[in-house]
């Protein structure tokens, strides 16, 4: 079985879906894997190592997929120009983060062009999935680099220091959601020698903060913030607006404050108001990671950089890709491992009746199969 990985074209994306190592893998399996020429490259994989791992080498994304069975993205298929959709064809998988609530439109093209669509962002976090569970590998990477950004733009030391000019207090780093991604925040700061504090709306999330070495900051907000799934749910209009206002004299005395906080499906939940931005010392650092779905801060802007009282709000969109060899080589594990369910080496064969595979599936035989997008559950 064929199995293609083409370039990733999305701007500023430096990730690949399969590096190397797991091409040598799945070439011991029985696969054949096709890879475009400079698809690794910018993540530190060159064409020389996918030859040596067995991978043949093509000089287009076309040349690429032409006769695959699989195809292996991180991420979705563009629509616009030029529009990848119109290089599948019908019976083929694709595998990578499709975020189908997002993207009804390509879900609905894939279906048309008879795709077999898998979004990787899809697959359930249970205990037999955590090798596959690409969201939690690229939030790791997420939650690190934020910190390591804050450091570099804060004008202060994040560690106690004891110089001969005297004493130099700790950075207070205060993280909004204690996820996959705020927990790596917390242990990252704390590594650096920072006052760590967070806050997460699930009171389960307080023993997985103390133990990095955080202060969990409890809010009583009257309700459950526990979600399907382990994920945090969206609150009640007035449940959210006690959240802010008890988060206020805590994000007023911090020096950093990284906002990780997502809702599956969900716009980013807003908790840093522009009222508490405005509140903080001048020189403070906001990394907003959630910036992609709408951001928790309320003056954060996708990629770009805003200035408030001398406080500095940051939304970077896909903290991933600018750490692309550890964030890849990730990627392309948990991509082999989700392999292993849906192919052999003589074609595919996905069980549907796999919890994986079926909660995975967004398109198959010319119809969309996830269900929150299906017309009879949207009219329900």
């Amino acid at each position: 079985m064929r199995i293609a990985v083409p370039k990733e074209i999305l701007p500023g994306e430096r990730r690949v879906a399969l590096v190397p190592e797991s091409v040598a893998r799945l070439q011991k399996s029985g696969f054949e894997v096709v890879v475009e020429r400079g698809a690794g490259l910018a993540a530190g994989f060159v064409d020389q190592a996918y030859e040596a791992a067995g991978a043949r080498l093509v000089r287009s994304a076309e040349e690429a997929l032409a006769g695959a069975e699989v195809v292996l993205k991180v991420n979705a298929p563009s629509l616009a120009d030029p529009d990848e959709t119109a290089l599948y064809g019908h019976g083929q998988a694709l595998v990578a983060l499709l975020d189908p609530l997002r993207n009804p439109k390509l879900v609905e093209r894939l279906a048309e062009r008879g795709v077999t669509a898998f979004s990787l962002d899809a697959i359930p976090r249970i205990t037999r999935a955590q090798s596959m569970d690409v969201l939690s590998s690229q939030a790791t990477v997420a939650g690190y680099r934020a910190v390591l950004i804050a450091a570099a733009r804060h004008g202060k030391f994040f560690p106690m220091m004891m110089t001969a000019a005297g004493s130099i207090p700790p950075a207070k780093v205060f993280v909004l959601g204690a996820g996959v991604a705020g927990l790596q925040a917390i242990a990252t700061a704390r590594r650096l020698g920072a006052v760590v504090e967070a806050f997460d709306v699930r009171l389960a999330a307080r023993e997985q903060v103390e133990s990095l070495g955080g202060r969990f900051v409890h809010v009583d907000l009257g309700e459950s913030g526990e979600g399907q799934g382990g994920y945090a749910k969206e609150l009640s209009e007035e449940t959210h607006r006690r959240e802010q206002e008890l988060l206020h004299e805590h994000v007023k005395a911090s020096d950093v404050v990284i906002t990780t906080a997502q809702v599956p499906g969900k716009p980013a939940p807003r908790l840093v108001t522009e009222a508490m931005v405005r509140a903080m010392q001048p020189g403070s650092i906001v990394v907003d990671v959630a910036a992609s779905t709408g951001g928790n801060c309320e003056l954060t802007k996708p990629d770009e950089e805003v200035e408030v009282g001398g406080v500095t709000v940051l939304g970077p969109t896909n903290l991933p890709a600018t750490m692309p060899y550890h964030a890849s080589q990730m990627y392309s594990r948990n991509v082999a491992a989700f392999l292993s369910l849906i192919a052999r080496k003589d074609g595919l064969a996905p069980d549907f009746d796999d919890e994986i595979v079926k909660s995975s599936c967004v398109t198959h035989e010319g119809k969309v199969v996830f269900p929150p997008l299906q017309p009879a559950a949207a009219k329900a």
